[in-house]
C-alpha cells in the first residue's frame, strides 16, 4: 500500500471553490488522497459553502480558510487551481509535483439558479474523474518465466 497522495486546491480567496474541493476529495477517496485547500489570501468561508456540502451529506467540519503561506515548505503531489487568479501563483510554487489547472465560475457572482449547488456538482464531477485517472492501476509488463 502506498502513502496517500497530497493534493492542494488553490483559489483566490479560499472561501468557496477550494474548500468545496477539499471536502469533496476527503469524502470521496480518503484512502488514496490527503486533501488541503488554500487561497492567495485567507478570508472567511462563505456560509453557503457549508450549506451546499451539508445538503449532500459531505462532512465540512474542520474547514477553515487558509492562505498559501500556511503551506510554505510543504510538498504536494498535485496542486489544483480552481480559478484564473490562482493559476499563475500555483505555477510558481516550488513545492509541487504536478500543477493541474481547472477553472470554475465563482458562485458568489454567478447569475445561475442555485449557483453554489451547481458549482459543487461541477467540482464533484471533476474530482471523480481526477480520482479515476490518478488511481488507475499501472499496467504491469508480462513476467518472463524460465519454464
Amino acid at each position: 500500500m502506498t502513502d496517500p497522495r497530497r493534493v492542494l486546491f488553490v483559489c483566490a480567496r479560499n472561501d468557496v471553490r477550494s474548500p468545496m474541493a477539499e471536502a469533496l476529495l476527503r469524502h470521496t477517496d480518503p484512502a488514496d488522497f490527503l486533501a488541503f485547500s488554500a487561497g492567495l489570501e485567507a478570508t472567511e468561508i462563505d456560509p453557503r459553502t457549508f450549506e451546499s456540502l451539508e445538503h449532500i451529506n459531505v462532512d465540512a467540519s474542520g474547514l477553515r480558510s487558509k492562505s498559501l503561506e500556511d503551506f510554505e515548505g510543504q510538498e504536494f503531489d498535485y496542486v489544483i487551481t480552481l480559478c484564473d487568479k490562482s493559476r499563475e501563483e500555483a505555477a510558481r510554487m516550488p513545492f509541487t509535483g504536478e500543477v493541474i489547472v481547472w477553472n470554475f465560475e465563482d458562485p458568489t457572482t454567478s447569475e445561475r439558479h442555485d449557483p453554489f449547488r451547481h458549482t459543487l456538482q461541477e467540482i464533484g464531477d471533476r474530482i471523480k474523474m481526477f480520482i479515476t485517472v490518478k488511481t488507475r492501476p499501472v499496467p504491469q509488463a508480462p513476467s518472463v518465466s524460465d519454464s
